[in-house]
């Protein structure tokens, strides 16, 4: 994919605010720190595109980013922070239920995890809710640059195990710092917009 144009298109909070459904969209969930930025970053070629923060926990709203004026990459709040109160937790709930339930050109939700640690159970909840949602189940399993390659298949059906997914081919290890796997992404989601834009578009 040769990356044109990457630029942030909109903030949100709620569907009032989101742009319009034009273009497809791939959206991605994960724990607060768990790499997202960085993964969208390194997918587009770009180093401050996604803003990183050293705060967990502080990216509370929902950013889309156009790609090429093609589609769009959407970074939906991170979840998991302990630090954070129950009311702003069911808060990120609201405003990501709400984006699942209304983004009729969303074409796939893509659940970020760190290859190193065993997914949490929120992790296993935002991943049942995606297969809910009728969504593949795709796991980016980011910092794949932290272990070594000998390990990868350990840490792969450690993920497995937890998520419960019967398909080892959905776990892709990625390494946002040194592009392991990005064309192997990068084909994934080609694919992806492809057959969304065959259905609605």
């Amino acid at each position: 994919m040769k990356i044109i144009k990457a630029e942030l298109d909109r903030i949100a909070v709620n569907r009032k605010q989101y742009p319009d459904q034009s273009l497809p969209e791939i959206a991605f969930a994960g724990r607060s720190n768990v790499g997202k930025s960085s993964f969208i970053n390194s997918m587009v070629n770009r180093t401050n595109l996604a803003r990183t923060s050293g705060k967990p926990g502080k990216t509370r709203t929902i950013n889309f980013y156009n790609i090429n004026g093609e589609f769009r990459f959407v970074d939906l709040p991170g979840y998991g922070y302990a630090q954070v109160s129950k009311d702003e937790k069911e808060k990120w709930g609201i405003i990501i239920e709400e984006y699942l339930n209304t983004r009729e050109n969303l074409a796939e939700i893509i659940l970020i995890v760190d290859i190193r640690h065993e997914p949490t159970e929120q992790d296993l909840i935002m991943y049942n809710w995606i297969k809910t949602y009728g969504f593949t189940g795709i796991v980016i399993a980011t910092k794949a640059d932290k272990i070594s390659k000998g390990k990868y298949q350990a840490s792969i059906k450690n993920i497995k195990n937890k998520l419960k997914i019967e398909d080892t081919d959905l776990i892709i290890p990625y390494s946002s710092s040194k592009s392991i796997n990005q064309d192997k992404v990068w084909n994934i989601f080609q694919k992806v917009l492809t057959n969304k834009k065959e259905q609605q578009f």
